[in-house]
Formats: C-alpha cells, sequence, structure tokens
C-alpha cells in the first residue's frame, strides 16, 4: 500500500458491512486503494452513507478487464478472484498475471482489527473513511432493460430495505446504478443453485418484520421454490417478489454459449436441448399463480409501471408480487 502501485482489497463475509466496512473505508481514504467484492457476496451494506465497494464480474472477460491495472490483490475473508467454471481456453485465475495477491484475513479472523492494525501501521488511525454520497436517480421511462431496471430499483429502494438479489441475467448491471440509492442491504447467493431468493426473502422479513424486502428473483429460479409465497401470505411478511419473466433459464442458455456447446457444428444447442430450458410452453401466469397462495399480484412491461409498483409496494404490511415482463 506504500508502494502507490494499483492495489485492490477485496472484502467478503463479515468485513462487507459493520466497523469493519468502515474502518476499510478510512484504509481506501488513506492509501487509494480500491475496494472491491466478489460477484457473489452473502451480504453488503451499502448505499448512502455507507462505504462503496466495487462488484468484480461475474462473466471472465469483463472481470480481466475490470482487474487488468490492479498490481496488487489483498483478500480480507476471501480468496483471490476465479471463474465460476472452468471455460474452455479461458483462464480460471481472474487477474493481471503480474499482480501479486496479498491474504490480509482470512474467513475466520476479525477484519475490523486487523484494519485497526493496518491503520496503525500505516499512521493514518484518524484518516476520514470513504463514503457513499446520496445519488437522486430519476425514475426510468421507456423500455424495459436491464439499465432502466436498475434505474428503477436505484430510485425507489427505501431506506432500510433488504434487497435479495438472484436476478441472475437481468439484473447484472444493478450493482453499479445502485450504489447511491438509499441504505439498505444486500443479500446475494453464494453458489451455483438456483431458487435461493424466495425463501431466503422470507427468512429475512421473519428476521426483520419492520424492515420491507425486496426479492429479485428470475421466472426461471422462482419456480423451484415459490411455494414461499405461502407462507409469506400466512405470515403477514412485508415482501415484494419482483419475478423478471423472460420465459426462459436464460443464465443456462448464457452458461451453454461460455462453454461452447456447438461450437464446432456453428449452430449452437439443438431444439432438445433449448426445450429444456425454455418455461414458455406452456407460459407460466405469474399474477394467478400468487393470487392461489394468496399474494396480490400485479405485472408491468414499461420502466415507469415498475417503478409506481415499487413504490405501491412499500405501502402494504403485507406480500406482493409484480411480474416484469420481458
Amino acid at each position: 500500500l506504500r508502494a502507490g502501485e494499483p492495489a485492490m482489497i477485496i472484502l467478503a463475509n463479515k468485513a462487507t458491512r459493520g466497523t469493519a466496512l468502515a474502518l476499510a473505508g478510512k484504509v481506501a481514504a488513506a492509501t487509494g486503494a480500491r475496494l472491491g467484492s466478489q460477484f457473489f457476496t452473502a451480504r453488503i451494506e451499502r448505499g448512502a452513507g455507507r462505504t462503496p465497494l466495487e462488484r468484480i464480474p461475474y462473466s471472465v472477460a469483463p472481470a480481466l478487464a475490470f482487474l487488468k491495472d490492479i498490481k496488487h490483490l489483498i483478500t480480507v475473508e476471501t480468496s483471490e478472484p476465479v471463474a465460476f467454471f472452468s471455460y474452455p481456453d479461458q483462464p480460471s485465475l481472474l487477474k493481471n498475471p503480474e499482480a501479486l495477491v496479498h491474504p490480509l484475513v482470512e474467513a475466520d479472523e476479525d477484519s475490523a482489527l486487523a484494519f485497526e492494525m493496518l491503520l496503525d501501521a500505516l499512521g493514518a488511525a484518524g484518516t476520514a473513511p470513504l463514503v457513499q454520497q446520496r445519488i437522486e436517480t430519476a425514475a426510468p421511462s421507456g423500455a424495459l432493460n436491464p439499465l432502466s431496471i436498475a434505474h428503477a430499483l436505484a430510485s425507489a429502494i427505501p431506506e432500510n430495505a433488504i434487497v435479495v438479489d438472484e436476478s441472475l441475467t437481468t439484473g447484472r448491471e444493478t450493482m453499479g446504478h445502485t450504489l447511491g440509492a438509499r441504505p439498505h442491504d444486500m443479500i446475494n447467493n453464494m453458489g451455483g443453485s438456483i431458487g435461493y431468493s424466495p425463501p431466503v426473502a422470507t427468512g429475512a422479513a421473519l428476521a426483520c418484520p419492520d424492515r420491507r424486502t425486496f426479492c429479485m428473483v428470475g421466472d426461471g429460479s422462482a419456480m423451484y421454490t415459490i411455494q414461499a409465497l405461502w407462507t409469506q401470505a400466512r405470515e403477514g411478511l412485508p415482501i415484494t417478489t419482483i419475478v423478471f419473466a423472460n420465459n426462459s433459464y436464460a443464465i443456462l442458455k448464457a452458461e451453454y454459449a461460455n462453454m461452447g456447446a456447438g461450437k464446432s457444428t456453428g449452430s449452437g444447442p439443438g431444439p432438445q436441448a433449448l426445450s429444456m430450458i425454455d418455461i414458455d410452453n406452456p407460459r407460466i401466469d405469474w399474477q394467478a399463480m400468487a393470487k392461489s397462495m394468496g399474494v396480490p399480484a400485479v405485472a408491468v412491461e414499461t420502466a415507469e409501471d415498475f417503478t409506481q409498483a415499487m413504490i405501491n409496494s412499500t405501502r402494504e404490511s403485507g406480500p406482493v408480487l409484480i411480474e416484469v415482463k420481458l
């Protein structure tokens, strides 16, 4: 850090919230090091007034571009970034080949104490932390796409909300555009399973009934654990479930392409393979599904309607489902 070469401190586990996160903000302010998080991080306290973290991209090429100038990776309760799968003809380690990795804190160690010791060693204990300013995002208009969805969320997320994000292909741009939103907690899946978010949102709302929980989920994922809606209705939980309905397991199609499936013929996966990851025949009626379990539902097709539906949901005491038609 004293050398002044480009460095990134990658935080995970307990280091992405509370005292440890604020102390990491002091280190960043004192040294110019960037602060990052793995693409999959269990929980992050983020938004206005908190120390911001840059999210390392999921896909190999964007991740390599993101980290290409970093000479030093300092890991805190995590390891160096690696690709999610072993992709053909692509590296598994997501870093500049000349970058050095410096483990600072292991997963079972005290990050706050480590940052306090580091600040003392740097003579920077009195440094003011790096803090994210509030960014007022105007409500978007027009078509629904990853960017307008991210702007709608940035505009509508209420203060102290809990956001459980399993939006997969649709939500890839959400993290960057909600950095300056009202303060909130972001909860992510840590593995490759799908169907994670509805039951986790249910648990979060049971633990924190005084906070609104937003559950962002793809339609393919939601089908695995949709029965969580019934529990939410029975318990009257303050949850807004947002189903991004593209009628497909789009994440699996993307991984087909990443793995080079069908590359030799140039045709991609065949119709039989694709039929296993499409959920368009029959098409799911998400409003009927929600209402059958006692959850009011609405469908939206524009950015304006999506933003308003989220705002309306925060005025309800119980669960609501919003189908985002893509």
